[in-house]
């Protein structure tokens, strides 16, 4: 039996401070928060972007961890934010869910955890 490779988590979180989400200052500051919540170590600084097209501009992100990467895709329109989680070494998936719920101030979430092998 193969060994697991790796942990994704992914988290919607849904009704989020909007501008919070409009802001790439904001998003800097939630990715070192979360990094810091997890136990994972930032490989260089988190590139944030706003770009797309009509209603479907807005902020994406990704910081790169020691051990993968944290990718970020929010909807200004709908008030939401898409977050991925992968690492290769373990992290408690529901504190990352705690964190970014508390720092984007939803008031509705979902999550799923997949590991991979």
């Amino acid at each position: 039996m193969k060994k697991n490779w790796g942990k994704l988590a992914s988290i919607n979180l849904y009704h989020c401070d909007t501008k919070k989400l409009r802001n790439k200052k904001c998003m800097r500051e939630y990715l070192k928060i979360l990094c810091k919540n997890i136990d994972m170590e930032p490989h260089g600084k988190p590139y944030v972007e706003r770009f797309g097209d009509g209603t479907l501009e807005g902020i994406s992100a990704m910081q790169f961890i020691e051990t993968s990467s944290i990718t970020i895709h929010c909807d200004e329109i709908e008030d939401r934010i898409f977050i991925d989680i992968f690492s290769c070494k373990d992290f408690d998936a529901e504190k990352a869910l705690r964190c970014s719920k508390k720092y984007f101030n939803s008031k509705k979430e979902k999550m799923w955890v997949k590991l991979r092998s």
